[in-house]
């Protein structure tokens, strides 16, 4: 039974879980109940992970191409909390290039992921993550310009792969390219221009070329430096031409969906405040559903009976 109520606990909000239990199975639990139960267990499940307990943390499945990449990915996701306060929620991906499959002409899906969630610093975050990442050896991590994000990669993994991910790169274009251009369309020309030449390994040929823009305005001025400060500091992750020749990702799209799917549909509803301890006893259950890792929960659940 607590296995069930912190199921129906994490895909809805308690008082609909309530009414929900209620009429699927004729008992009565309160809202209130149900919370405590999801805050208890879905708290009990970061002390074990600390200490490295095998049991909670989740695998992927062996690919059978041994050597394919296995992408990790991070981000962040504001809740509201009790303090009246925002809150950065970081979320990691880790996924299986073997995982990623075509579900229409020109969309792919992960269809199997280990999500790691923290309210809380970089610091915590962090190692939590890593906890999860020792038994997988060809690392593809891709990010946004976070510099936490590259400082971690630098210091812990400096033999996998770092890419810079495109689309971050390409908005610091279309940032610059509307303070510099009046036309449209010349502006479009331009975006595009560049954006093939990034696509082909021609980031210098693109530092030149905004270097050599004459700017009418600060504005226009202060946009460019930013672009040109931005790719020269991740030209080492921007061979987007190579990355894609060898079937890799360029793009963070999966870590922005879980962001979405694994913590926004739940935990950023109207209305909703959450305290530290509720939030991250949520996330952890969220992580474990949308992973599809549940049976862990039901063993942890199972185990302290």
């Amino acid at each position: 039974m607590r296995s069930v109520m912190c199921l129906v606990g994490q895909a809805v909000v308690y008082e609909s879980g309530s009414e929900l239990i209620a009429e699927l199975m004729g008992l009565q639990v309160g809202s209130s109940q149900l919370q405590r139960v999801c805050v208890h267990y879905g708290n009990q499940i970061d002390p074990l992970i600390e200490a490295n307990c095998e049991a909670v943390i989740p695998q992927l499945s062996e690919p059978k191409e041994k050597a394919t990449a296995t992408y990790v990915m991070m981000d962040g996701s504001m809740i509201f909390t009790t303090a009246h306060e925002w809150k950065e929620l970081k979320l990691g991906r880790i996924f299986n290039e073997a995982k990623v499959v075509p579900i229409q002409a020109k969309r792919k899906e992960v269809v199997e992921s280990v999500y790691v969630g923290h309210l809380g610093s970089v610091d915590e975050f962090l190692p939590k993550l890593e906890r999860h990442l020792v038994s997988y050896k060809h690392k593809v991590i891709l990010g946004d310009g976070a510099k936490w994000i590259w400082n971690w990669a630098e210091d812990n993994y400096p033999g996998a792969v770092q890419i810079l991910d495109f689309y971050h790169a390409k908005e610091k274009l279309v940032l610059f390219a509307r303070q510099h251009f009046k036309v449209d369309e010349q502006r479009q020309q331009w975006i595009k221009q560049q954006t093939d030449c990034l696509l082909d390994n021609g980031l210098g040929k693109v530092l030149d070329r905004l270097r050599a823009c004459r700017c009418r305005t600060p504005e226009a001025k202060l946009t460019r430096q930013k672009a040109v400060d931005y790719f020269s500091e991740h030209e080492d992750r921007m061979q987007y031409k190579t990355y894609r020749e060898k079937g890799w990702m360029i793009g963070s799209g999966p870590i922005e969906a879980a962001n979405r799917s694994v913590i926004q549909q739940r935990m950023k509803l109207s209305g909703q405040k959450w305290s530290i301890s509720g939030a991250q006893a949520m996330t952890n259950l969220r992580c474990y559903k949308q992973g599809g890792h549940w049976q862990k929960i039901e063993q942890l659940i199972d185990a302290a009976a």
